[in-house]
Parts: structure tokens; sequence; C-alpha cells
């Protein structure tokens, strides 16, 4: 039994990078609750998310996952829809902020929010049309057959695969979950919910592909020998069926979590009284001409 567990805990590609972000980022998150209070909820959700976000790259999940095409789906339905959307549904952003020393908001990471580089970075990455396209490109690019070998068989970009469905994921449903209008919310309330809806239709067709497709689309994993005892087309038509249906529901969950914000927004009116303040605002800078 024990060695069973050992098994599972230990790691299949270790990973020192992932190891100490993922460590940064709990401890800062746990000082950060004890200096506010936070939701059993919302606790819940969060640390939820981080143990899918670390079964799916630091155990024996990983084995499967580079061995089965259903396996690898699995592992990246959860890396890039449902722990992001887990976490960021949390709202972990004024906890983790909270969680860090005082000295290193004040001579760090302010200076860096406040850098030309954070700057240009944030306006790229977290514009609402870029953060949509590259939350979509990076599931699709990924299913290519040739850029599914060349991640099985070099670990490097093996990591950069899981690397960019996590930031993406996680970048994607910050936008979509904001709680706040915009401004200071880069997405409009309403377009957060339609989101969702707009994103799961390509990875809809996608996974119907797969999924009625009569030929072996990654032999890769017939190369790198498999987990299982499973033919090669149940195991392909499993894993069209995981980007066709969870995540598409996964999805729509998010959606509905958005336009929960979204109603709240608007029974306290503060969609109303930025709109207002905007007009006013508008008014005010239009020149109202003499007479004659």
């Amino acid at each position: 039994m024990i060695a069973v567990l050992l098994k599972w805990i230990v790691p299949w590609e270790f990973s020192w990078v992932f190891l100490a972000s993922f460590l940064a980022a709990c401890v800062v998150y746990w000082r950060g609750c004890r200096k506010l209070k936070v939701s059993t909820g919302r606790r819940l959700a969060f640390w939820s998310g981080m143990a899918m976000v670390y079964l799916c790259l630091q155990t024996y999940f990983d084995f499967y996952a580079e061995h089965e095409f259903f396996m690898h789906r699995i592992q990246q339905l959860l890396l890039h829809h449902l722990a992001p959307l887990v976490i960021m549904a949390s709202y972990p952003g004024c906890v983790l902020r909270a969680g860090l020393p005082l000295s290193w908001r004040v001579h760090a990471l302010r200076p860096a929010l406040r850098s030309w580089p954070w700057r240009l970075v944030s306006a790229v990455l977290l514009n609402p049309a870029v953060a949509t396209i590259l939350f979509v490109v990076f599931i699709l690019i990924w299913l290519v057959p040739s850029m599914q070998t060349m991640a099985m068989l070099d670990w490097r970009v093996y990591r950069i695969m899981n690397w960019s469905m996590i930031i993406s994921g996680f970048v994607y449903w910050w936008l979509v979950l904001d709680h706040r209008p915009r401004p200071p919310g880069r997405m409009i309330p309403g377009l957060r919910v339609l989101s969702p809806g707009i994103t799961m239709t390509p990875q809809i067709l996608a996974g119907a592909i797969i999924t009625f497709s009569k030929a072996d689309l990654y032999p890769i994993f017939e190369i790198c020998g498999r987990a299982f005892n499973f033919n090669v087309f149940t195991g392909q038509l499993i894993g069209g069926i995981i980007i066709w249906v969870p995540a598409a529901t996964i999805e729509t969950i998010g959606g509905l979590l958005a336009m929960r914000q979204w109603l709240r927004l608007s029974r306290s009116g503060r969609i109303r009284r930025q709109s207002s303040a905007r007009r006013s605002q508008q008014a005010k800078t239009i020149p109202i001409a003499g007479p004659g």
C-alpha cells in the first residue's frame, strides 16, 4: 500500500521551477488568509485548484498523460479549464497581495506594476481580444498531430505546452470572472458572459472531428508505449469526447459565474452609475456653441 502511494506521490518528471512557483504561491496565500477574512468556500476553491495543478504535473498522473491520448486530454482539461476557473473563482488576488511582506509590496511589487515592461506585457496579454484568441489557439495548436508528436518527444516542448495552457487559462478566466465594472475591469460585463460561448465553439468542432475520425491521428502514443490495453480508436474517441463535452460544460459554468457577477453589478447600480458618470464627463467636454 505504501509503495503504491509513493509511486503516485513521486513526480514522473520533476521540475524545480514548478515546485518553487507552486510552494511560493501556497505560502503567500496562506499568509494572506491569516491577515484577511477569507470565506471557507473561497479557500476550498483555491486549494482544490492548486491540488489539480499539482496532481497533473508533479505526480505519476503525468506518466499516463504521456502514454495515453485520453489521459493527456484530461490533464490539459484540468490545466487549461477547470483548475484556472476554480482558482480564479476564489478571487485570490487581494489575498495573495496581503500575503506578501509589506516591504516587498512597497519596494518590489508597486515599482514592478508601474514599470513600462509590465505595462507593455499587461496591455497585450490582458487585452480581451488577445487573451480570448490565445485561450483558443493554445487548445487547438497542441491538437495538431505534428505539434503533439513534438511535445511528446521533447521534454522542453512538453513543458512549454503545459505552461502555455496554464498561463492562458489563468489570464482568460481572470478577465471573464472579474467582479468589477469596466473600467477598471478590462472586459465589458456582458461580453464576459458571451465569451465562453464563443471560445467553446471551435473546441466542440475539434472534439467532434477527433471523435468521429476513422484514422489514428496520434500514433506517437503507440510509439511511446500505451499505459492501458485500450484499442487505439477507443482512446482517441474518449479523448475527443473530453474535448467536446466536459470542456464545453466547464466553459458554460464559467459563463454562468460571469452572469452572476453581471447581475450583482446591475443590482448594486455600479454599471448604471458608471454609465451616468461617463455621459456626464462627455457632456462637459463637448463645446457649447454661442449665439449667432
